[in-house]
């Protein structure tokens, strides 16, 4: 028989190679498939535990979004009814300051409180500021006046309200923070 004709299949044939004979013929042994099928099986598990991570974590962020959507939702509403509150509390000032006739200013304020008290239950505050320490999340400083009543640094004067949708400022409130004692009362201000 000549080279051609010999079947590599026999007991002889098979006998006789080494170990490493099948691989370089391009066959792989069933323990290599094994620890290839392994191998796989690792990353792909690998990778199925990093994609349910991230759906995880996105529907968390999800529902979060929904909670401030349906909690915030009326913000831009909010916003557009508070100049109504101010020109509300300016005519009842001006009212006041006038000889006006005290059922028009009593009605005014009806209405202010009536307003005041619809967006109190969509969860709107106002924010104290008077005498408050100055905080920049809260308060917009448009001048610093020197103050004998209020320490430096806090609140003196309050010009246009602030307001809070539940914890989220909406509009910070416009003041005057104090300097603190004005230097012409024989005390010197450090700076």
């Amino acid at each position: 028989m000549s080279d051609k004709d010999e079947n590599p299949n026999t007991i002889e044939g098979l006998a006789g190679e080494p170990a490493g004979a099948e691989q370089a013929n391009g066959e792989v042994s069933p323990a290599q498939a094994l620890a290839a099928k392994e191998e796989e099986c690792k990353a792909l598990n690998d990778k199925y535990m990093r994609l349910a991570a991230e759906f995880e974590n996105y529907k968390r962020l999800s529902q979060r979004d929904q909670r401030e959507q349906v909690r915030y939702g009326n913000e831009q509403l909010v916003k557009e009814l508070l100049p109504v509150v101010d020109n509300l509390e300016r005519a009842i000032k001006a009212a006041r300051d006038s000889t006006g006739s005290g059922a028009l200013v009593q009605g005014v304020e009806l209405t202010l409180k009536q307003l005041t008290g619809t967006l109190s239950k969509f969860g709107v505050q106002t924010i104290d500021s008077v005498g408050q320490p100055f905080d920049p999340a809260a308060h917009q400083a448009v001048t610093q006046i020197a103050s004998d009543t209020v320490p430096a640094q806090h609140v003196a004067e309050e010009y246009q309200r602030g307001y809070r949708l539940h914890d989220r400022t909406i509009r910070a409130a416009m003041v005057a923070v104090s300097s603190g004692p004005s230097p012409s009362n024989g005390e010197e201000t450090s700076a």
